[in-house]
């Protein structure tokens, strides 16, 4: 697999990257090993976890994986932190980005990874709750201290991304931002708007989440809900029903056009699409199971004819 450099800083990944959100959840240590088995096999690089997945359930089985099924050296690690466990629903915010709860998740993390530092930390969210200078001083203590190689953020807005990276930029000893990472599919463009420039003029990679439009440009929303599908568990459902309407599926079917066309699968060519984007370092695909994995890795040989690249920027556009 092809390998790229994370913004300006000289930190490289595979161009596609493992995630792991629902690892210790609802994918076990069996499929979880078969796709990290799968991943590095065909090259992959990048896993990214977090501490808010599965409440640290996904860091512990990547934990009790790495040196077993792969050489930590073998992998760029990625973590993030600054969501705090959630206690039900209705318990009000649980985004802590303040230096202390940070410092403190990041040695956690560690621990449970079993490991002595991490390739990337980013912080999770935003939060007014933390003042942002407090914020950031914890990504420049966790790359002194050794603890994180390098450092970014997620989900972040045009504006916050800026701020952060230009603060970070701007005073002398801190540790520049590497990364942002935010949805970005074909059902969501909205980063194009004002993220994506922010990240190219500051030298900021990006990584999208939920490539596949949290699943539903597979197309195995078409015709319903299949009962093993997110879309039918209980704290998924919502997640994928934001775009199940008729914007959503207009893009689909031209997604299924497009892969019709050329022998491929939806799932594919939704995942080039993304990939080749100007400014994107490597999107992070979740996989349900290996199998689903297996099929995504295909992609590597893979590239889109410009007229359809251009037909689904037309479809996808946003209003």
């Amino acid at each position: 697999m092809q390998q790229r450099s994370v913004g300006t800083t000289g930190l490289r990944v595979s161009r596609l990257g493992l995630g792991t959100m629902t690892w210790g959840r609802d994918t076990d240590e069996h499929e979880a090993r078969d796709q990290l088995v799968a991943f590095t096999g065909a090259g992959g690089t990048l896993v990214d976890t977090a501490a808010a997945y599965g409440n640290g359930l996904s860091e512990e089985l990547i934990g009790s994986l790495l040196g077993d099924v792969v050489a930590r050296d073998d992998v760029v690690l990625a973590t993030k932190a600054g969501l705090g466990q959630r206690r039900g629903a209705g318990r009000g915010d649980n985004r802590d980005t303040s230096r202390g709860a940070l410092l403190r998740t990041l040695d956690a993390s560690l621990k449970r990874l079993g490991t002595d530092h991490v390739d990337l930390w980013q912080v999770h969210v935003w939060s007014d709750r933390a003042p942002l200078e407090e914020t950031l001083s914890a990504l420049d203590q966790a790359v002194t201290s050794g603890r994180a190689a390098y450092v970014g953020v997620s989900n972040y807005t045009g504006w916050q991304t800026a701020q952060a990276a230009t603060w970070q930029r701007a005073v002398p000893g801190r540790a520049p931002l590497a990364s942002t990472q935010v949805e970005y599919s074909l059902v969501n463009r909205g980063i194009e708007a004002e993220v994506a420039p922010a990240a190219d003029a500051l030298g900021l990679g990006v990584l999208p989440w939920s490539p596949l439009g949290r699943g539903v440009l597979t197309g195995k929303y078409r015709s319903g809900t299949p009962s093993d599908s997110r879309a039918a568990s209980s704290h998924f459902s919502s997640f994928v029903e934001a775009y199940l309407d008729d914007r959503g599926r207009g893009i689909v079917e031209a997604v299924a056009k497009a892969a019709d066309g050329l022998g491929w699968t939806p799932a594919e060519v939704a995942l080039v699409w993304v990939r080749d984007r100007p400014g994107v370092t490597a999107p992070i695909v979740g996989a349900r199971t290996a199998a689903q994995l297996r099929g995504l890795l295909g992609v590597e040989d893979k590239a889109l004819p410009h007229e359809l690249v251009d037909a689904l920027d037309d479809v996808s556009a946003l209003d």
